[in-house]
This record gives structure tokens, C-alpha cells and sequence, in this order.
């Protein structure tokens, strides 16, 4: 098995532009791909080629009409997809790439080339819906991910974790009612984009399939630790995915100026170990990781380095949070815990 961690990078997702002070700019991936090219990170990881995705890929996820509205900002100055989604002349072809890179670095943790990769792209993905942009997002490079993997190796298990800040609204609105794909997804809640609460757990074949942990401002390392073992580590174990993706947003850092949560680099080195221990018991140690909020560009540069450290075995994080939970947040986690636990174990034996 191969110990070099993949990653995708390319000069296109820089291409990306947004006015000045939006706060997806392109700062946030200079940053990152500076931290990878210092000295004691050069060289140590797989460079994954992007490539755009196809209007097909696409196609699995966006509506033809959606697809073709962005289609039209291709070289026009500037456009607004919504108020908060911009775009530049090189936008639409940033967001093929953003997909189709992603795309292939499922490929190459399925085919063994790497263990696991991490795809530092933008634009970023998860509110991106079927039929229109929100939030920053274009295209849902998570979903269409999900889906390349369902079309080209056949799978029929995948679990979504998203940690980011926000909602991923245009994820769980993808698979809602599809019994391949658990999505679960942690959050600052009631906050943009208004979805996530805990009673929407799917439909049709898919009821029981979206998990939603939705969390009001305050938790860092040992709560979200705690969130991940006693909610997501029983139902995957006894999901058993084929691969796990992850929408991986440092925004629920602690010094993140769009959110509320406390979480440390070490904490997110925390959250990926135990993803990976969850990876190795049920596919082989298969992970691919997607790049999509996060907007203090120092937390988010060290965020990001924990994280593939970890990825890489440089560093072997103990699941165990270093400090205890204060009583008080001890008893809200706990409530939020089961309050989840109350809403989807019909669907889950080892969670009853």
C-alpha cells in the first residue's frame, strides 16, 4: 500500500475571482499551496493531475439549464449567480477543474495509487444545488464525486461527512432519498443556509440516510470528537462504505471569522484520524478529502497541514480529546447526541 498521501493543486483554481472582501478569495488557496511548497512539506505528497470534469459528471448532479447559465459567465468580467456566488471570466472553467479534479483523486484512492487524498480546489461545492449556485458554490464537486464513483466502480455504499461550518444544503438536497450515500454533516445552527435541523433524515428509500447534527455556537475539539463517536463511527461501521468522502471546511476553526465553533488544528488531525480508523475497518483505509469553507487563511493554512499530516502518518493523533469538557458543555453535547441518536436509530441497529 502506497504511504504518500495525494493531493490536487493547480494554478487554474486561483483563477477564481471574487470582489474585494468577499471572503472566498483566492488568498485562501495561495496560502495553502505556499504551505505545501515550504521546506518541510515539499515533495512529500502525490501530485493527483485535475482535469475538467465532463459535462456529463456534471450532468449526474446540475439540472442542463443550470449547467448552461454558468456555462454563460465563461469570459464575461463579472456575474452574480446569487447574491452571496460570484463569478470571473475564468470561473467556469475553475469549477470543471474543481470537480474533475476531485474526480480523480477518487480515482486514485480507488485504483491504490495513493491511500487517501486531499483536493485543494475552489470553487467550493456543498451548497451548490441541482438547479442553481448558493453560497460561494458553482458545482457540487462532493456530489458529482460521489456520483463518479457510483458510475464508474460501481459502488453501492458511500458516506458524505461534512464538517464544515454551514449546512451542506446542496448535498443532502442530492441524495435526500438515495440509500447509497449516508450524508452527515455537523453545523452552526439556525444559521446560513437555514437547512440541517435534526428531524431531516431523508425520504423514500433514503429516510434514515441524512444525518444531521446541528449545533449552536461554542463546541471545539471534545465535542465534535464526542459527535463523531458516538453518532457517526456505529452507523458507518455498520453501514459499511466503499469510500468516505469528506466536505472539509475550516470554518468551525476558532479564530474563523464567519463562525462560532472552537476548533484547534489538532482537533481537525483529531476528526481525520478518527475517519481514517473508520476507512481501514470498513474500505481498505479509502478517503478522499474536498476543500470548502474556511476563511481565517492562517487557521485554515495550519488547519489544512494538520490535517494531511495525519492523512500521511506523520502524526498518529490519539482520538481522545487532551481536555475534558467542561460539565456544562458536557450535558449540552450530550443532549444534542441524543436528540440525533432519537431521530435515526429506527433505521440503525447499533444505535438502539
Amino acid at each position: 500500500m502506497p504511504s504518500r498521501t495525494g493531493i490536487v493543486k493547480d494554478d487554474i483554481y486561483l483563477k477564481h475571482e471574487t470582489s474585494a472582501y468577499h471572503p472566498e478569495s483566492p488568498k485562501r488557496l495561495e496560502s495553502i499551496y505556499r504551505m505545501l511548497e515550504s521546506p518541510d512539506m515539499h515533495g512529500k505528497f502525490i501530485e493527483i493531475q485535475a482535469r475538467c470534469a465532463t459535462l456529463e459528471e456534471i450532468g449526474a448532479i446540475h439540472e442542463p439549464d443550470y449547467i448552461e447559465r454558468v456555462k454563460k459567465t465563461a469570459g464575461l468580467a463579472h456575474s452574480s449567480l446569487d447574491p452571496d456566488t460570484e463569478t470571473s471570466p475564468e470561473s467556469f472553467h475553475a469549477a470543471k477543474m474543481a470537480a474533475g479534479g476531485f474526480c480523480n483523486a477518487i480515482d486514485a484512492v480507488v485504483e491504490g495509487t495513493v491511500p487517501n487524498a486531499f483536493a485543494f480546489v475552489r470553487p467550493p461545492g456543498h451548497h451548490a444545488e441541482p438547479h442553481r449556485a448558493a453560497g460561494f458554490c458553482l458545482f457540487n464537486n462532493v456530489a458529482i464525486g460521489a456520483m463518479h464513483a457510483i458510475n464508474k466502480f460501481g459502488m453501492k455504499r458511500i458516506l458524505i461527512v461534512d464538517w464544515d461550518l454551514h449546512h451542506g444544503n446542496g448535498t443532502q438536497h442530492s441524495f435526500y432519498d438515495d440509500n447509497r450515500i449516508i450524508y452527515f454533516s455537523t453545523h452552526q445552527f439556525p444559521y446560513y443556509p437555514g437547512t440541517g435541523s435534526v428531524s431531516e433524515i431523508g425520504m423514500r428509500a433514503g429516510m434514515g440516510y441524512t444525518i444531521n447534527v446541528p449545533l449552536t455556537p461554542g463546541p471545539g475539539d471534545a465535542e465534535y470528537a464526542k459527535i463523531y463517536d458516538k453518532i457517526l463511527r456505529p452507523v458507518a461501521l455498520e453501514f459499511k462504505p466503499e469510500i468516505i468522502l469528506v466536505s472539509a471546511g475550516f470554518d468551525i476553526y476558532f479564530r474563523d471569522p464567519l463562525g462560532g465553533m472552537k476548533v484547534t488544528p489538532q482537533g481537525f488531525a483529531r476528526l481525520t484520524r478518527i475517519l481514517m480508523n473508520i476507512a481501514e475497518a470498513c474500505c481498505g483505509g479509502k478517503l478522499a478529502i474536498i476543500l470548502e469553507g474556511g476563511y481565517h487563511i492562517q487557521g485554515l493554512t495550519e488547519s489544512s497541514k494538520a490535517v494531511l499530516l495525519e492523512l500521511s502518518n506523520e502524526t498518529v493523533t490519539s482520538e481522545e480529546p487532551p481536555v475534558a469538557m467542561t460539565q456544562t458543555a458536557a450535558t449540552k453535547i450530550d443532549a444534542i447526541i441524543a436528540t440525533v441518536i432519537e431521530q435515526i436509530c429506527p433505521f440503525w441497529k447499533s444505535l438502539r
